[in-house]
């Protein structure tokens, strides 16, 4: 039952309110000042306060502002004999969710508190979300690198500079872009995300900047553009680099004007919006082959974050499991799991060219798939398993060995090319140059030794 605080210094009003509220299945309290309102306030926490203007004491605007910086999110409707526009104007500048004249009616006090307790169910269920979004998106990891990019996070946050995001892919540059809004004065504004290289080129304009009913063929309506939606937020444009010069420059003339018009218009339309751009390719190479345009690269560049791929951030590998073992048990109302000694140490022994999403979907395919409580070494993908071979100290490695020279030669051979090869995300050529062979050669090896990716 949701309890109502009626603040009023007239007992006739406090007793009329409370049999009609509790007819209605509300548990009621009372005040006949501002002073016992407050106290109540911070005693038994109210789901909503009808609160009277004129009152010995200090009045209702008064204890209306105390009560805000007491509970911010507080529910509080406001009652007058006297009431003017002003008067109202100013209940609701300070917070007041409604204003109410005396002579009170019954079905607006009851319409009122239901809208009000609505509201608050709104707002209760959006914190809920955010703080759950915020979780989901939650940076997990406090190594050196990491922790280095969570401070340059905290500094630049609050700024209104643009920010350029780089790294491989699977690595968590959406993570950073999340980041960086909600530690911003733009968090309670919208998180926009496009994926620039998912949106077919003859789309994407219209995707960012909507577009006039008849512009095109299918356009029935006028639509609002991701810059329109994000207005007063950020937007993110994950991918960038696979986005078409064309739309470049006109992404780039938002960002220098804050202006652009819809596809098929001609009304040009202002927006504060704060761009956050990633990308997995090198856009100075991407600048020299003609294929980005260095002037907006350098617009975006203001911030630049880079974020690093999990085989430099190892120490982060057993919390990430941790992480990922408790979210997809949750998610899958399995029983906790644990990973065994053996598979941690070949976890973290492997080189990861998935990086963190590459992991996350292991550790998903694990909670599933393995019957048993404890994930052992053996449950765990060939290609994993195969590398903390190769990486077991030689001295353990040793009793193991082929009596004969020529075997033992090509065992180590063949496990050497298999770790290169991991190590280079299976790129051939990238090995070759690397190690000093020719790539036809080492096309031969590979092929005489069986090796091969493993594709789980």
């Amino acid at each position: 039952m949701k309890n109502i605080l009626i603040v009023d210094d007239e007992k006739s009003i406090r007793q009329s309110l409370e049999g009609i509220l509790k007819d209605e299945g509300f548990q009621t309290s009372f005040a006949a000042t501002g002073e016992e309102a407050l106290s109540n306030i911070q005693r038994e926490d109210p789901d909503l306060v009808l609160l009277d203007i004129w009152m010995p004491g200090i009045d209702g605007l008064e204890t209306l502002k105390k009560i805000k910086h007491l509970r911010p999110n507080q529910l509080v409707i406001m009652m007058s004999g006297h009431g003017s526009i002003e008067t109202a104007v100013k209940s609701t500048k300070l917070g007041a969710y409604d204003f109410i004249e005396k002579p009170l009616s019954l079905e607006k006090v009851l319409l009122s508190i239901q809208n009000a307790i609505q509201v608050g169910q709104l707002v209760a269920e959006n914190q809920t979300l955010k703080e759950k979004i915020s979780r989901d998106y939650e940076m997990i990891g406090e190594s050196l690198v990491i922790n280095k990019l969570k401070k340059q996070i905290k500094i630049a946050a609050p700024s209104s500079g643009w920010v350029l995001i780089t790294g491989e892919n699977g690595t968590g540059k959406e993570l950073v872009a999340r980041a960086i809004h909600l530690q911003s004065t733009r968090s309670q504004k919208p998180f926009i995300e496009v994926n620039c290289a998912a949106i077919p080129e003859e789309l994407i304009e219209s995707e960012l900047f909507g577009h006039e009913k008849g512009s095109f063929t299918g356009a029935t309506a006028a639509r609002k553009g991701k810059f329109d939606q994000a207005n007063g937020g950020t937007l993110f444009l994950d991918e960038i680099g696979d986005m078409s010069l064309k739309t470049q420059a006109k992404i780039l003339r938002i960002l220098q004007e804050h202006k652009y018009e819809r596809v098929g218009g001609n009304r040009t339309i202002e927006v504060d919006v704060r761009v956050i751009a990633a990308t997995n390719k090198y856009l100075e190479d991407e600048i020299n082959t003609g294929n980005f345009r260095e002037d907006l690269y350098f617009r975006l560049n203001v911030l630049p974050f880079t974020v690093p791929p999990l085989r430099d951030r190892k120490d982060d590998i057993p919390r990430l499991c941790q992480h990922f073992l408790q979210y997809f048990c949750g998610k899958e109302s399995r029983e906790i799991k644990i990973i065994s000694e053996k598979a941690s140490q070949a976890l973290m022994t492997y080189n990861w060219p998935g990086n963190v999403r590459e992991l996350k979907n292991l550790i998903e395919r694990l909670v599933i798939m393995t019957p048993d409580k404890d994930i052992q070494l053996e449950d765990l993908p060939h290609a994993i398993k195969q590398n903390a071979a190769i990486d077991t100290p030689i001295n353990d490695k040793m009793a193991e060995l082929p009596d004969s020279y020529r075997a033992a030669k090509e065992l180590f051979e063949k496990q050497f090319l298999l770790n290169k090869l991991e190590k280079n995300n299976w790129n051939v050529s990238r090995t070759a140059e690397e190690i000093g062979l020719e790539r036809s050669n080492l096309h031969r090896k590979i092929k005489a030794y069986g090796i091969v990716p493993e594709h789980d």
